[in-house]
């Protein structure tokens, strides 16, 4: 079977949720490249899930250029938060991505398929925190973005399942918590993607053509239709109401994350 038309399809879809709902399409990703990786010969089993998470999170260098400058043309990036936290998040993507190479695939699931049933039961029930202050101060920025650069390492997503609540939480308006939540993206992605790298570097098992754990064929295929959707997302998330598209995309995740899951016993 040609895989290439799987990873376009998988590429326009993550581009467009990423701008979307700033939320850099990993959580759609990392399952979909598990279950397409454990069907294609050359691909140790025990590794499907580390290439599907370095894979996804090099793919988001792109997508987290395309939507933040979509967004930034719409005046929506706050850019002195960027600048505050990115610090923060290299050093906690860098250090979540080795801390996910080295842990086994079965582990690592139960968490990544924990994570997104959170998430989506977040998005099916419209949970949002109320605003209830303003920006902490750059060292508690900093903080933020130490935690929120390991936990979406681990689990190869942009970060905007957080960013964007903790903004919203500081009174910022959602669009721009949307749009500094893309922002963002692009250092998570740097850290995030260098980590896997390091990690998987060496691995003689690893298919052709892979960088570390990224698999370069995938990543060929699914970033230009990803960086050509990413725009056209973030244009719609300042015109329509998301709260509907939020929780038909929750229920995909559940069903993508579970298949995930199940598929990793066989």
């Amino acid at each position: 079977m040609s895989w290439w038309l799987a990873y376009i399809g998988l590429g326009l879809f993550t581009g467009f949720s990423a701008g979307m709902l700033g939320i850099g399409g990993g959580l759609v990703m990392v399952p979909a490249l598990t279950m397409m990786f454990a069907a294609q010969a050359g691909f140790p089993p025990n590794e499907v899930l580390h290439m599907a998470l370095g894979t996804s999170i090099a793919t988001i260098l792109f997508t987290s250029l395309s939507s933040l400058r979509a967004h930034h043309q719409h005046g929506a990036v706050l850019w002195k938060v960027v600048i505050q936290i990115t610090p923060g998040i290299l050093l906690g993507t860098l250090l979540g991505a080795l801390f996910a190479s080295s842990v086994s695939a079965k582990p690592l699931a139960i968490f990544f398929t924990g994570f997104v049933c959170f998430i989506a039961l977040q998005m099916i029930l419209n949970l949002k925190p109320k605003p209830s202050r303003q920006l902490p101060g750059a060292q508690a920025v900093f903080a933020v973005g130490l935690g929120i650069g390991s936990i979406s390492a681990l689990v190869a997503i942009g970060g905007g399942a957080f960013t964007v609540p903790f903004l919203t939480w500081c009174n910022v308006r959602v669009q721009n918590a949307i749009g500094t939540s893309a922002a963002i993206g692009f250092p998570i992605a740097v850290g995030g993607s260098l980590g896997y790298i390091y990690n998987g570097w060496g691995h003689a098992d690893l298919p052709a053509s892979s960088l570390g754990f990224v698999y370069l064929p995938a990543l060929a295929w699914l970033v230009p239709p990803s960086v050509l959707l990413a725009p056209l997302g973030a244009k719609l998330a300042h015109r329509l109401p998301v709260t509907t598209l939020k929780r038909i995309f929750a229920g995909l995740l559940i069903a993508l994350a579970l298949k995930m899951f199940l598929s990793l016993d066989s």
